[in-house]
């Protein structure tokens, strides 16, 4: 079996955005949890709980007020925003609600698109590229344009794009969100062979219990603060008293 290692370490991590009138608003407060490698995790939470803002932090979008953020041994708190991109570029594969593609770019094109920017030659990132789109079950439509595609299909490329840099981490920002629930569970259950066939560390950005339940494990956000850390309970009860009793 293969040793789990942490790869993302929240310690005391607050966040605070400044407010046009004056002063500030803490949105995230004393924010604490490990992932290791391997794990598929739902950051779960209301509209306006801060699961985003805490998305944006772990993907290096954004950078703590206050507190660590440790990713693979690195401490990114206070890296520069080219040193930030450099950590999303190699670490990090991105998977967006809206898909994020370029409609005037082929598919392949689409996908190869963070191979860019690491000096890797055109023949590498085109063989990379047809695996990936092999592996999502697209390489027949690889000189197709994203409108051509269905909803599914373009978030299969979104996924074939973000698996080309080899990441270490998927980073899924509501992945089935502009989808019907047939086409997003097909996306969630390809998510779950991601992780159990290739390893594949996945965090998912989700505020329907539904969806967190394809994961193993729920960190759920509710006014800024982290109420409920384990495994995916058997209702979504559970996580709703987490918000009761942090009321209280």
């Amino acid at each position: 079996m293969k040793k789990q290692t942490n790869i993302i370490v929240l310690n005391k991590v607050n966040k605070s955005f400044p407010l046009a009138i004056g002063g500030t608003q803490q949105v995230l407060f004393d924010i604490n949890f490990t992932i290791q490698s391997g794990e598929f995790v739902s950051i779960m939470g209301p509209s306006g709980s801060g699961k985003s803002t805490c998305m944006n932090i772990i993907g290096a979008l954004d950078s703590a007020t206050s507190g660590t953020y440790e990713l693979y041994g690195k401490d990114i708190t206070t890296m520069s925003a080219d040193d930030l991109a450099t950590i999303r570029n190699e670490y990090i594969g991105f998977v967006f609600q809206n898909f994020n593609l370029l409609p005037k770019r082929t598919i392949i094109d689409n996908v190869m698109l963070p191979l860019m920017y690491r000096g890797i030659t055109i023949d590498d990132r085109i063989r990379r590229s047809r695996e990936m789109l092999r592996l999502v079950g697209l390489e027949q439509f690889e000189n197709y344009f994203p409108p051509q595609l269905s909803g599914g299909m373009k978030q299969r490329v979104a996924i074939a794009r973000a698996l080309a840099g080899n990441p270490k981490l998927i980073l899924a920002d509501e992945p089935t969100g502009s989808l019907d629930s047939k086409m997003g569970n097909e996306i969630l259950k390809f998510f779950e062979k991601l992780n159990r066939d290739f390893g594949i560390t996945i965090i998912m950005i989700t505020h329907e219990f539904e969806i967190a339940q394809y994961s193993r494990r729920i960190i759920h956000i509710f006014d800024g603060h982290v109420t409920y850390d384990g495994p995916v309970p058997k209702s979504e009860t559970t996580l709703l008293n987490s918000e009761k009793r942090h009321k209280k």
